[in-house]
């Protein structure tokens, strides 16, 4: 076996790309992370947001994010976790109800009593769930409808998954939205708290500590620096070619949205660039709101009307009290939608209607400072056995390596997911060199 140090390169600066960085170096390697961006971090980046340093996407932690909590004490950081009993609303039919607990459920007047049971007995279904593959070749639609019922699903389930998925929301899988609900019945401190949790400082506490970390055990991190191409000699990465020049690894390892990867690894089997060119992904327009004020006693708002465009409003500081209330209200949607050419302006007329119907004392002047990112390939459309549609993380070209959000299926998109796949990489990326011959 060769036990020389090796070069792999990291493609992707955000949690995933710097969780592989991480990992190989302590495995003894020598490692530099290309980054297109002008900061780390992907959808955990953070933005001045009129003086606050805040995320441009939202975060927040569940009790079972193990390995986020493994990596932080690792960081020397796990003393920043903080935990917070939270609550979770639904609006609908222009009234706001408690949810996501026993007696909210009881009270709410929109399903019967058998409703609420089927309701109830899906949590706990989801939360109990050990093995998601007797819902993996399942859609989402046909098994809420038999859980639920027609009418329960059409109010608590087909509102979401329309505002998230569009055309696409009768192909999303029942293994996916049943790991949603049990990451987060998991969190649950009992059957009437909610407890979900934050890292002090934000996701920049995280991205700063790795970072300095990488740096100081002699990791490269190159910043603004895309790839031009993955350059292949015979049926083996060679190295990747950035600004016109080759710059030589014994691996490659990709965290990049899977729909750039053909782009730059053109190499590919054609059956993988068949796949990747199948893979569908929604993006996302985030309204940012700085208040002078709280808008609601809820952390996560479930909309049931679909006429405002939007499924759901978090009040980030009901979870991460900060100076001023800050509240995201996130548009999902296909990229070819009118909606996600529209100018600033038009989000923030749709945004302040919503606000006002939930809070009739709203007032525009309320807001003092108001922001809006974009991300392209927010969410990839996780069809029914969705890992079966995805090229294999370990190429057939020998020294290439890729993975980003699709991998975590029947997960979402969480930060401790990222760093668990960043982490499987890694090992991958090791075992492939450390078996390689000179």
């Amino acid at each position: 076996m060769n036990n020389e140090k090796k070069k792999i390169a990291v493609l992707g600066g955000g949690p995933m790309g710097l969780a592989a960085a991480w990992h190989l170096l302590k495995q003894g390697h020598q490692v530099s992370l290309f980054e297109a961006g002008d900061r780390l971090g992907g959808m955990s980046a953070s933005f001045d947001f009129d003086g606050l340093p805040i995320e441009r996407f939202f975060h927040f932690l569940c009790a079972t994010d193990y390995d986020y909590f493994d990596l932080l004490t690792e960081l020397g950081i796990a003393d920043k976790l903080r935990w917070v009993n939270t609550r979770m609303g639904l609006f609908h039919q222009k009234k706001l109800y408690n949810w996501g607990e026993p007696v909210a459920l009881l009270k709410f007047p929109g399903l019967s009593l058998l409703e609420k049971m089927r309701y109830a007995i899906q949590v706990m279904y989801c939360k109990h769930l050990k093995d998601f593959s007797s819902l993996n070749k399942k859609t989402a639609t046909t098994w809420l409808k038999s859980m639920l019922g027609e009418k329960a699903y059409s109010l608590l389930w087909e509102p979401l998954l329309s505002l998230k998925f569009y055309q696409f929301k009768d192909e999303v899988s029942a293994a996916w939205i049943a790991a949603r609900v049990q990451r987060v019945a998991h969190s649950r401190e009992s059957l009437f708290k909610e407890k979900l949790g934050y890292l002090e400082g934000g996701s920049d506490a995280f991205l700063y500590a790795i970072e300095h970390a990488i740096r100081e055990k002699g990791g490269a991190i190159h910043l603004g620096m895309p790839i031009d191409k993955v350059q292949i000699a015979g049926s083996a990465v060679e190295g990747v070619l950035v600004a016109g020049e080759l710059q030589r690894f014994d691996a490659v390892i990709s965290t990049i949205p899977l729909p750039y990867v053909a782009r730059i690894v053109p190499d590919l089997p054609q059956e993988d660039l068949q796949k990747l060119a199948a893979i569908r992904n929604v993006g996302v327009v985030t309204v940012k709101l700085k208040l002078k004020q709280s808008l609601t006693p809820y952390f996560w708002l479930n909309i049931t009307d679909t006429q405002y465009g939007i499924p759901g409003i978090i009040e980030y500081t009901n979870l991460n009290p900060l100076p001023d209330t800050v509240v995201y209200i996130p548009y999902y949607m296909p990229q070819d939608h009118v909606k996600y050419s529209w100018d600033s302006e038009l989000f923030r007329s749709e945004t302040i209607k919503c606000l006002r119907d939930v809070n009739p004392n709203f007032d525009e002047n309320w807001i003092k400072a108001l922001h809006i990112s974009r991300y392209f390939y927010a969410q990839p459309v996780c069809t029914p056995d969705y890992l079966s549609t995805l090229p294999p993380m370990q190429s057939p070209i020998a020294g290439f390596f890729m993975a980003d959000t699709s991998y975590y299926y029947p997960q979402d998109r969480a930060i401790t997911d990222s760093i668990r796949t960043g982490n499987q990489l890694a090992d991958m990326a090791n075992q492939f060199v450390r078996e390689s011959r000179v």
